[in-house]
């Protein structure tokens, strides 16, 4: 059962259509955890350029897809509500498996540190139980309307 629909999702982060990658909250803990799905479709535009006989999603996509994961609860803490989370760095990062149309990616992603302006997220990315893609990132919060 979802605890945040799409449009909950797209209430909290700028992303939009067609880089709003996640279709799904499973489970919060603000300030702790976030369980996400994306459901990879053939539909994707990417598809049609990456490896258009042998489709495969990019591994930059899938960092990204764990990246607004990441900000949904880095954003849903009542001290970075109505802010938005900017992606600072990736460290670690590490690709185990292909995503292909019809993978159901589930995103795992704990809070590590937080500081007044920054956070530190480990993060997974699953299909069937086994790791896709693994990264520690980390994320600068800013106000909605300032340029960092």
């Amino acid at each position: 059962m979802a605890i945040m629909t799409a449009q909950e999702i797209m209430e909290l982060i700028p992303n939009r259509y067609p880089i709003c990658y996640i279709d799904y909250v499973d489970e919060l803990i603000p300030e702790k955890k976030i369980t996400a799905t994306k459901n990879v479709t053939i539909n994707e535009s990417f598809f049609r350029g990456h490896f258009p006989h042998n489709p495969v999603m990019p591994g930059v996509l899938i960092i990204e897809t764990l990246a607004q994961a990441a900000s949904i609860l880095i954003l849903k803490s009542p001290r970075f509500y109505k802010k938005t989370a900017y992606l600072g760095a990736i460290h670690k990062a590490k690709f185990r498996r292909m995503v292909r149309p019809g993978d159901v990616l589930k995103l795992n992603v704990t809070m590590k540190k937080v500081r007044s302006s920054m956070g530190i997220v480990e993060t997974q990315a699953l299909i069937d139980n086994k790791v896709a893609c693994s990264a520690e990132l980390i994320f600068i919060v800013a106000d909605r309307d300032k340029k960092i």
